[in-house]
């Protein structure tokens, strides 16, 4: 699904990266834990297409057998679009726009039509509970019902792999436990594959697998 090979990264004469490798499966939930500063944020970059490693001869990383290191700015964006998704720890909705209306956003980059765009948003708004606050503005909205909204705005374009940076670690301890146990039943509805950095402990031990950062490598 997911596999990485000799990724470096350099910022100036800091060196982030440090030939990171990986793979995941298809359907694997995997966190990414480890203090700050080890490479988390920077890895999860660049696995999803918004950065680019330092170039090297050996470099590669690709998604379902694609190497995305080989496409241009143009492909790149429209493949990050068609087969990625994200969620932030900031769930980053558009205030002036209801939740249908920022889960659509990602649809109609897409070229879907309004009827496709919001037919998608609304099923999967239903199925996260949200279908009484359709068309409220994210200010109307609590923490927990924000970020799902982010995470259907996430799986409208039905992406290959969720990419989640702190996805909890702005909410309290119940909607943080809620958002957790959503990616493992999204996992088994819908076959999703979730990679998902993160300091929150209890979530990194519910994942299938746990990878531990330090130092700009993978140490276990």
């Amino acid at each position: 699904m997911i596999k990485a090979t000799n990724i470096h990264k350099f910022y100036g004469e800091l060196e982030v990266l440090k030939g990171v490798d990986l793979h995941i499966k298809k359907g694997e939930i995997v966190a990414i834990v480890g203090p700050s500063g080890a490479g988390k944020t920077t890895l999860l970059q660049i696995l999803g297409t918004l950065d680019k490693p330092t170039k090297n001869g050996n470099a590669s990383v690709s998604l379902n057998g694609q190497n995305i290191l080989n496409l241009s700015d143009k492909n790149i964006s429209k493949f990050r679009n068609n087969h990625i998704g994200f969620i932030f720890q900031f769930h980053q909705l558009l205030p002036e726009f209801t939740a249908l209306e920022n889960v659509c956003i990602p649809a109609f980059i897409n070229k879907k039509t309004k009827k496709e765009a919001e037919e998608k948003a609304l099923e999967l708004l239903n199925f996260l509970g949200l279908s009484h606050r359709l068309h409220h503005k994210p200010s109307e909205l609590s923490g927990g019902e924000q970020q799902r909204v982010a995470v259907a705005r996430a799986l409208v374009n039905e992406p290959e792999v969720i990419f989640a940076d702190e996805p909890s670690g702005n909410l309290d301890t119940d909607a943080a436990k809620n958002l957790h146990e959503l990616f493992f039943t999204l996992r088994d509805t819908f076959g999703q594959t979730f990679v998902i950095v993160t300091h929150n402990q209890a979530l990194a031990e519910m994942a299938d697998r746990k990878l531990v950062m330090k130092d700009g490598l993978i140490i276990k």
